[in-house]
């Protein structure tokens, strides 16, 4: 199922920097730039709570409010903080709606393999695919059903049912994932106490027939 298309309204940043970006954060909305179509740049501020929304529910595609009009926009890049969990900013591009474009969207596998039933374990290597696809046939995720897969089966980008019209622009034969038993670690054997003599710590034994000398000395 496509993504629908998310409305959100922005303004014109006339204040740049990093300073004043903060002050925009700090006040609860988010900077961003509005490119493409051999259009001007468009510095612009949107509402952090609304944008995060339709962010978090995987929109890509956006009606984007400015300056009275409302144009298509499309996700190019979304800078997070250190931590990864707060939003700094946003790269919209301009799109037609009969254009292809290239985006980012994760990969869900559903189901449980029929290897787990063997002591197999799914394990899943890609968890995002770049597809490219009209701008209205973005899918939210590209979903698959292992339940087929059984134990040492392996599971390529070329295996993978795709919707209409969406196509996988990485190698068709990268893993996706794999239905493997996980060896057990074999246990480390611990000598037995007393079974090796540690090494004393001490003279040398050049040092001992030294001293032996010394002693035999002693007694003459």
């Amino acid at each position: 199922m496509a993504t629908q298309t998310a409305q959100v309204s922005a303004k014109q940043r006339t204040e740049l920097g990093s300073r004043a970006n903060k002050r925009l954060r700090d006040a609860g909305f988010i900077p961003g730039v509005v490119y493409g179509h051999k259009e001007a740049v468009i510095p612009v501020t949107l509402p952090k709570k609304e944008l995060s929304g339709h962010l978090g529910h995987g929109a890509h595609l956006f009606d984007l409010a400015l300056d009275g009009k409302s144009e298509k926009v499309l996700v190019k890049e979304v800078q997070y903080d250190h931590l990864g969990l707060e939003i700094i900013h946003v790269d919209f591009a301009r799109v037609s709606l009969d254009e292809k474009v290239e985006v980012t969207v994760p990969l869900e596998l559903k189901g449980t393999p029929k290897g787990e039933a063997e002591g197999a374990v799914l394990q899943q290597i890609i968890s995002e695919l770049e597809i490219e696809c009209l701008v209205t046939d973005i899918p939210d995720a590209i979903r698959h059903n292992v339940s087929d897969l059984e134990k040492d089966a392996v599971l390529h980008i070329k295996d993978l049912k795709l919707p209409p019209g969406v196509k996988v622009m990485q190698d068709e034969d990268l893993i996706v994932a794999t239905v493997k038993e996980i060896a057990e670690e074999a246990p480390v054997e611990v000598a037995e106490a007393g079974a090796v003599e540690p090494e004393v710590i001490g003279r040398k034994p050049e040092d001992e027939e030294a001293a032996a000398g010394e002693t035999a000395a002693e007694k003459k």
